[in-house]
């Protein structure tokens, strides 16, 4: 895989918008956070454009995600938030541009389309992880310092999970392999495409938001059936948030759903993990190996070599 250049002091990040736009305030509030870090910051013009919900055209977009890879000046690509629209800005990617300049991007959501195929048709690390709407009610402690010890460089990273949304263990047991995933709609999106991702010994991160409960079993038996959780070492799923009932309850609470549909699997499960669009959102990055452990009553990820590249 290809590794970025670490994130560090003064490092410059660019700021994009590949899907909705993010209001305007909240985008100059949560881009000083950055700054007051010590980062510099550049706002890529996306975010200043409205065309519906969007953040530009797609052409636009694609634009400013090209000009932020062929700037030279950029250490890092954050986007600004998700949404819907990232399907039309893939095809207007250049890989080519982006495989020979690799850099740190980062964001979730809608973004999970960006991330994967990044990484599928360049071979460089990307990375599932806050974007600056997650930071709109104030910077979240958890959120910055795993952001920043991933970004920088760490190995053999333990990420476990805060105190006030702790995991569950579903089926326990260890499971390595490199990380893959995102968003299940995203995911699922790309079943029967090129884009589709090869799930074969990768530990497996899934979260979405505002499904109905029926809804969120239909994907994951969607899933199941097109085989991506054939040959997984381990499968984790994000803090789902905001899972609704129908007039008719549907009887099953989401971990339930999880064990019914993939409880035969002989691999960890863990549940309600920091790779959502909860609070808590640790940064993972797509394609590098990683332990889950699911033995011990706090289960854990391992993030096992760097996933950038660190000066000399």
């Amino acid at each position: 895989m290809i590794k970025p250049r670490q994130l560090k002091q003064n490092s410059k990040i660019g700021i994009v918008s590949p899907s909705y736009w993010l209001n305007v305030d909240v985008l100059n509030k949560t881009a000083k956070y950055y700054s007051d870090m010590g980062f510099r910051i550049k706002i890529g013009p996306s975010n200043k454009l409205k065309n519906g919900p969007f953040a530009g055209s797609p052409e636009e977009r694609a634009e400013d995600i090209n000009a932020m890879f062929a700037d030279p000046s950029i250490d890092a690509i954050f986007c600004a938030r998700g949404g819907y629209g990232c399907n039309k800005v893939l095809p207007l990617l250049d890989y080519e541009l982006i495989k020979d300049n690799p850099k740190i991007f980062m964001g979730f959501s809608d973004i999970t389309a960006c991330l994967n195929s990044i990484t599928q048709k360049t071979k460089m690390v990307s990375f599932h992880g806050p974007m600056l709407v997650s930071n709109k009610n104030g910077i979240i402690e958890f959120n910055m310092r795993i952001m920043q010890q991933v970004l920088s460089g760490t190995s053999d990273m333990i990420i476990d999970t805060p105190k006030e949304t702790p995991a569950h263990i579903l089926k326990s047991g260890v499971g390595r392999g490199p990380l893959w995933g995102g968003n299940m709609t995203l995911l699922i999106n790309r079943l029967g495409t090129e884009d589709n991702i090869n799930t074969d010994g990768v530990i497996l991160f899934l979260e979405d938001i505002n499904e109905y409960l029926y809804s969120f079993e239909r994907m994951l038996i969607h899933m199941k059936i097109a085989g991506m959780f054939d040959k997984i070492a381990g499968l984790v799923f994000g803090e789902l948030k905001d899972l609704k009932e129908e007039d008719i309850p549907f009887g099953k609470s989401s971990d339930e759903i999880i064990m019914d549909i993939c409880g035969e699997l002989e691999i960890p499960i863990v549940s309600n993990y920091p790779c959502g669009h909860g609070k808590y959102q640790a940064t993972l990055p797509i394609s590098i190996p990683a332990e889950l452990n699911a033995n011990d009553h706090k289960p854990y990820l391992t993030i096992l070599e760097s996933a950038v590249n660190k000066d000399e």
